[in-house]
């Protein structure tokens, strides 16, 4: 089972050192076991662009949206054999990079389309 999961700080100070190595740790140990697919972290939303489509019209939207009140900081996509272990990964991520809010949402697999 592939699980995306979000990560956002709640916390106004930056990750110490201490906490960047042990989040690297964490993953470098997830992607030995295979349970990490990919990684990242994001950039604040005034780096990005809002896009949308709607009425069949594609529209890039003004911006940036710094005022943006819930952003994701980072994000893994997992391979693990059940949502409880998903679940057991972000206790432990979050418990390394500190406060913060997050989601742990399943990735549709090729069987979970109906034909």
């Amino acid at each position: 089972m592939k699980f995306l999961m979000t990560y956002a700080s709640t916390s106004k100070v930056p990750p110490t050192p201490e906490q960047m190595a042990a989040i690297g740790k964490f993953s470098q140990e997830m992607a030995a076991t295979g349970n990490l697919l990919m990684t990242g972290g994001l950039q604040r939303p005034t780096k990005g662009t809002r896009v949308q489509f709607a009425g069949g019209k594609f529209t890039v939207l003004d911006g940036p949206y710094a005022e943006t009140k819930e952003l994701i900081d980072g994000f893994a996509l997992i391979d693990v054999k059940s949502h409880e272990e998903a679940l057991a990964l972000a206790k432990r991520f979050m418990s390394i990079a500190g406060e913060g809010d997050g989601e742990v949402l399943q990735v549709f697999d090729s069987a979970d389309i109906p034909r």
